[in-house]
């Protein structure tokens, strides 16, 4: 039996209009411009296009080996290849230097003959772009640029905890006012990783003459997607608020992972973590202090980012997502967690802007990255207003749509309101019924961790005129097939493998 999963559309050739790239990024970095900084953020190694082919799919090497076309331009800015946004530099055409530009489609300049595969674009340096959000976003206005700076932010920080809800939601709405004009990345569900690699797997299967082509599938046991819920718990109410949460959480047999502010005090956040793992739920760290000043300042980053280590060391975390969504994931290295659990898919709702354009798990270093890929509780009701799970099953089909991972926040500290915990209760409902009747993979975020560092190990083999998985628990994993249908891909699992 195959299960078949519908993919991006085919290629297209017609060329958008171009645009004149206006300035370039510093040399050796790219300019970064949200939350109203600009920092230099010094770029990872990038990895060949072929193999950045090969790690996301975990397949062979190409058949068709993956090239760039020439010498790319100097400046980075967003062009297109089909539908798919990237951005980088190419040789393609100009690129725009914003993406509410009119921007280039650069199919045009692929080629996919004489055995190889040949993109006027770097793959790994596009991919690389847009997972660690190193694109030029668009400009904010007065409002956001006057309440971005590091005096009122500070002082939104130092009188948070004594602001009601109400006071601090008004606040948020006028810093995000605007937010739905917000071009990119895409809301509520960006995947722009996903469609750029799904159209480079059509240029193989047609440069190759293949029909098909195995590679390792992304979920163990043939799941047709992945689901995690985490609970930060922010404040007093909050963690007196866990053992009521567990409760509902074990009633639906849905396990999930805490995360815990270390400064509450040694022995109130042991007592709590103790009281978590002893149910069977997960414990990782939350920020330092909470304060969104983790990281404002790189020179007294490394300080923090060694508190940090130390704490996880104490409570055995293995895990770790920032305060309020602030991340700079070029500054990862500091950490020695497993995996991080702070970059969202789609950033529109959160202080800082941005988002990973990713639906699935990726590698920033020696850490994995586990994307929000869905609002989080606080921004749906008081941002959004929204006590219903309407967005959330929204975004939870559009995942299921790209196989990808379903990853929730919510608050105890926000849960405790009674029609905020009937939404909650409903979505928890809703992930049992995706667990009993469509193959979605409950899991602990440290499972998936475990899960996704197995698979980038992981490689299919030919066995007796078929295919398996070797590598390190290879006995969960399953082959599955890219298929290519005129010019489009679908996926289908070989569920006898």
């Amino acid at each position: 039996m195959s299960t078949t999963a519908a993919c991006s559309p085919g290629l297209r050739s017609e060329l958008g209009p171009l645009t004149p790239v206006r300035e370039s990024a510093p040399p050796g970095g790219v300019l970064r411009a949200e939350s109203g900084r600009t920092a230099l953020a010094a770029p990872l190694p990038l990895d060949s296009p072929s193999s950045t082919f090969v790690d996301y799919f975990r397949c062979l090497d190409p058949i068709a080996p993956i090239e760039r076309r020439g010498d790319l331009s100097t400046d980075e800015g967003y062009f297109r290849l089909g539908d798919a946004v990237c951005y980088g530099r190419c040789s393609g055409g100009a690129s725009a230097t914003y993406v509410d530009e009119p921007i280039a489609n650069v199919a045009a300049a692929v080629s996919c003959d004489g055995g190889r595969v040949t993109l006027p674009f770097d793959l790994s340096e596009v991919v690389t772009n847009l997972r660690q959000e190193l694109y030029r976003p668009s400009p904010l206005t007065l409002l956001q640029r006057l309440t971005s700076g590091r005096t009122p932010r500070s002082l939104y920080y130092a009188l948070r905890p004594m602001l009601p809800v109400q006071v601090r939601k008004h606040l948020q709405k006028m810093r995000l006012n605007g937010w739905q004009r917000i071009a990119f990345p895409r809301w509520p569900i960006d995947v722009s990783v996903e469609t750029l690699m799904r159209r480079v797997m059509a240029l193989q299967l047609k440069s190759s003459g293949m029909r098909r082509l195995p590679f390792v599938w992304f979920w163990p046991e043939g799941a047709k997607s992945c689901a995690i819920m985490t609970h930060d718990v922010e404040g007093p109410s909050g963690r007196a608020f866990c053992e009521p949460l567990m409760d509902l959480d074990d009633r639906f047999g849905i396990r999930s992972a805490f995360q815990l502010v270390p400064d509450a005090g040694a022995e109130i956040t042991n007592a709590l973590a103790a009281s978590l793992r002893r149910r069977g739920f997960e414990v990782n760290l939350h920020d330092l202090t909470h304060d969104g000043y983790l990281f404002q300042d790189q020179a007294k980053f490394g300080a923090r980012a060694a508190q940090i280590n130390q704490y996880a060391r104490q409570l055995q975390c293995q895990g770790f997502r920032s305060g309020s969504m602030y991340r700079e994931q070029q500054w990862y290295a500091a950490f020695e967690f497993s995996y991080d659990m702070s970059v969202p898919n789609a950033a529109h709702l959160e202080p800082q802007r941005g988002g990973c354009c990713t639906v699935m798990p990726y590698f920033v270093g020696k850490i994995l990255e586990l994307p929000l890929t869905t609002t989080q509780d606080y921004s749906l009701f008081h941002i959004l207003e929204q006590y219903s799970t309407t967005l959330w099953k929204q975004q939870i089909e559009m995942l299921l749509a790209q196989n990808g991972l379903m990853s929730f926040i919510t608050h105890p500290d926000y849960l405790r309101e009674k029609r905020a915990l009937t939404v909650y209760a409903d979505l928890l409902a809703r992930l049992r019924q995706l667990r009993d009747e469509r193959r979605v993979w409950v899991a602990l975020p440290g499972e998936v961790n475990e899960w996704w560092r197995s698979r980038s190990q992981m490689t299919v083999v030919p066995s007796g005129g078929s295919w398996r998985v070797e590598g390190p628990d290879s006995d969960r994993a399953k082959v599955a097939y890219a298929v290519l249908h005129d010019d489009s891909v679908t996926f289908e699992i070989d569920e006898a493998s």
